[in-house]
């Protein structure tokens, strides 16, 4: 087993399934959560708490949350006022946030780097399109944070060439509690809404794996026409 790894835990499925994972390759498994100011951060961060005391996956550590504030920056985005949040039918590219990755990273490889953890793992999957989830995008951030924090630093997704359907798939077979996960960006009263893009995804990829899918949602759940 390789030592000790800094997991980006969003609590969504990816992430949550890839703590479990990593435990099964690493001795220490470090998860931390960065805190936008996103509308959904609150209830995302409260079910990935619950998550964590219910799975007890061992060598997974105590979370670490990291505030990188984004406010100021992106103004009145959908994802800070919670006006027009994607819907169910838009598409992928509808819930892109600039620069999401390069900033997690930046600060994920500053913590590394003063907790001498030398590998950051993502939970980027096989169909996400956006320029800063690509290994290419990886290998070169990583390289740029080893020559500014003079400390080595690599960045891992171990799912890649995984789909949604194949993680939920993983995380089943490991008796994860996957309805723990959060994975919505319009929460009503702390649960999923059922009606934005990233439920709309959630639903249907438990659809496509088979498996019941034993999410709490706050309105009733999409159908498939």
């Amino acid at each position: 087993m390789k030592r000790t790894v800094c997991a980006l835990a969003s609590g969504g499925l990816d992430s949550c399934v890839m703590l479990a994972e990593l435990a099964r390759r690493y001795r220490n498994v470090h998860p931390v959560f960065i805190r936008y100011g996103l509308v959904w951060e609150t209830a995302e961060l409260r079910h990935l708490r619950k998550f964590l005391h219910a799975a007890k996956i061992p060598r997974v550590g105590s979370l670490t949350v990291l505030d990188l504030p984004v406010r100021g920056l992106y103004g009145a985005h959908w994802s800070t006022t919670g006006r027009k949040v994607p819907r169910a039918r838009t598409p992928d590219e509808a819930v892109y946030l600039p620069g999401r990755n390069l900033l997690l990273l930046s600060k994920a490889a500053v913590f590394c780097a003063l907790n001498k953890i030398d590998t950051i793992a993502v939970g980027s999957l096989n169909h996400n399109p956006f320029p800063d989830a690509t290994p290419r995008f990886f290998r070169e951030f990583a390289a740029v944070a080893c020559r500014a924090l003079d400390s080595r630093v690599e960045v891992i997704s171990p799912f890649r060439a995984l789909s949604k359907e194949e993680v939920i798939h993983r995380g089943h077979r490991l008796g994860l509690p996957l309805h723990l996960s959060f994975s919505c960006i319009a929460p009503r009263r702390g649960l999923h809404c059922g009606q934005c893009n990233k439920c709309a995804e959630r639903q249907g990829a438990f659809l496509d794996a088979g498996i019941e899918d034993r999410t709490r949602y706050g309105t009733t759940r999409l159908r498939r026409s």
